[in-house]
């Protein structure tokens, strides 16, 4: 089961920034940005005892006048009732109990999602008491009090949030068919992909109600077996400003991708790779996801000897940061190469869950170590003793050295190379944890 997601929502200036900085802070988690996903941070992986979670800040763009306050509040509490599996309702105790409090209340009560109710600026427990009292007004549950500022009663809060976290959440799916992920900017092709891939298996589909509103599961069986896509096609809203649309977009995508084992990253071939698609692709990169890029419209491009090889060049440069991740080319109007994903599904999948002995990862480390030998600094040289895989989806290996500050990223990458010309491990990225053990404790 994925990550639950945990969704702020509140008026402007309650300190919903604050709140979520505080979280998504060195102090309790420290959280990596995903690359090239926009510059204010919508949402941030939290770790909190044993548990972790996905955390959305909703905080939109703020209301120009009084009279769309509602409104703006409105869009932003839908966004976390279609997407979230808490809703954090935070208030603020100087303000006291607004009206707009009271119809989000209104509107996150008739949602049926659980809701922690927070009293933020409560700096002073003795003399702000009676004021948090004053929230039970709204119906929705026990108020908790909170500074985000001081980070007083975060622990209770989180504590209240994991209460309502659904059973098993965060453990393996005992559902063991391929999650198949279709993620991009709007009008690239994800629906038409789908549609595609659905006539011509001719099979009778239930739609599941997936995560979200306008996000689907279908299930699609090809060659007896079962693939559920997860289709984030509905992310277009009409009478939107971009900037909410491309948040909600993002929002949508996190929770899509969370789910699956691999994300299809559909690009217009007639537009080429975009810094959207970046931000995009970059979400699943950052989760480990299996990745392939979907280059849709490609009979709609002119082709002689080298455009192939000129269009993966851009993308490969655009997308530095995931060199490993497959590139198809198809068309979804015409079906050209569509019914090719299945076999390129499986494949990223299988290495998705490869395992590799611990003997034959430490001889191709000891190779690549005599091939190139490791940094120094100062006289002092980095030894490199074992290494050794610790899980699956994605590959993740320990390697333990004498000094992790020796172990520089450049080696790092070297030894990964090593690894994937060994084994391929094509459309999957590797993770690399760095342990220190003194040589004494050899």
């Amino acid at each position: 089961m994925s990550k639950p997601v945990v969704a702020i929502v509140g008026r402007p200036n309650v300190g919903k920034s604050t709140l979520f900085n505080a979280l998504a802070g060195e102090k309790i988690s420290i959280v990596k940005d995903t690359p090239g996903v926009t510059r204010d941070r919508i949402y941030a992986d939290i770790s909190w005892l044993d548990k972790e979670f996905t955390m959305i800040d909703t905080g939109g763009i703020e209301p120009d006048s009084k009279d769309v306050i509602l409104s703006q509040m409105r869009e932003q509490a839908q966004i976390a009732i279609d997407t979230a599996d808490v809703i954090i309702f935070i208030t603020d105790v100087r303000q006291g109990l607004t009206d707009a409090d009271s119809k989000v209340a209104d509107m996150l009560r008739r949602s049926a999602k659980p809701v922690v109710l927070v009293v933020n600026k409560v700096d002073n427990f003795d003399k702000f008491m009676p004021d948090v009292y004053e929230f039970y007004n709204l119906g929705i549950g026990d108020p908790v009090p909170i500074s985000a500022a001081s980070r007083l009663g975060l622990g209770d809060m989180l504590e209240a949030v994991a209460g309502h976290f659904p059973e098993g959440a965060g453990e393996a799916e005992e559902d063991d068919r391929p999650r198949v992920a279709i993620v991009g900017k709007p009008n690239v092709g994800k629906s038409s992909i789908i549609n595609k891939l659905l006539g011509e298996n001719r099979v009778i589909v239930s739609d599941i109600a997936g995560t979200t509103r306008d996000a689907v599961d279908t299930e699609i069986v090809h060659n007896g077996k079962e693939y559920i896509f997860i289709d984030t096609a509905g992310l277009r809203r009409k009478n939107k400003i971009k900037e909410e649309l491309e948040r909600y977009s993002i929002i949508r995508t996190v929770t899509a991708v969370e789910r699956a084992d691999v994300v299809l990253m559909v690009i217009d071939a007639t537009e080429g790779v975009t810094e959207q698609d970046a931000k995009i692709a970059g979400i699943a990169h950052e989760r480990g996801k299996g990745v392939i890029i979907v280059v849709n419209k490609w009979d709609a491009i002119e082709k002689n000897d080298r455009t192939m090889r000129e269009y993966e060049g851009k993308i490969r440069q655009t997308l530095s940061y995931m060199p490993y991740a497959e590139i198809m080319y198809v068309s979804a109007m015409t079906g050209q190469r569509l019914n090719k994903l299945y076999d390129m599904i499986d494949m990223v999948i299988e290495n998705q869950t490869l395992r590799i002995a611990t003997g034959v990862l430490n001889e191709i480390m000891t190779e690549a170590v005599a091939m190139q030998q490791p940094p120094s600094d100062k006289g002092k040289r980095l030894k490199l003793y074992y290494i050794t895989q610790v899980s699956v989806k994605p590959p993740t290996f320990v390697i333990f050295v004498n000094d992790k500050e020796l172990m520089h990223f450049s080696y790092t990458r070297y030894l990964e190379n090593k690894i994937r010309e060994a084994f391929g491990f094509r459309g999957t990225s590797l993770k690399f944890f760095i342990r220190e053990r003194k040589e004494k404790e050899q």
